[in-house]
């Protein structure tokens, strides 16, 4: 059953505050509030996985861009950190915002092979 013509709006809803909190999340200090996975690689792939399956069901006509937007992104937020004294930019941070994006890219396919009728809104 295809969801609604309305559902890409609902999702931008859902979207932006996902990228706001990445970004908090990423240039706060890390003691003693932040929530963490327990490894900062994989905190950037499950942040950036969701942002990119976020991303996609909210603008499904551009996932090409949806994903280029968000690994400039991922660079911003390192050039944010590196002028932090309490974060540090680092070129695999990057990486895996790389590999979240794919991961959430594979979520994608197999949600618009689901909802086929989402890819056209």
């Amino acid at each position: 059953m295809p969801l609604s013509p309305r559902a890409p709006r609902l999702w931008r809803c859902l979207f932006w505050p996902c990228v706001l909190a990445v970004l908090v999340l990423s240039l706060i200090p890390p003691e003693p509030y932040v929530p963490t996975t327990g490894w900062d690689k994989s905190n950037h792939m499950l942040g950036f996985a969701v942002l990119m399956l976020t991303g996609w069901r909210a603008y499904p006509a551009w996932p090409g861009r949806v994903w280029l937007g968000l690994l400039a992104f991922g660079g911003l937020i390192e050039i944010l950190q590196s002028f932090t004294g309490y974060r540090s930019a680092e070129w695999l941070d990057l990486l895996a915002d790389a590999v979240g994006l794919a991961l959430g890219f594979g979520a994608g396919l197999a949600v618009a092979r689901m909802w086929p009728a989402e890819r056209r809104a």
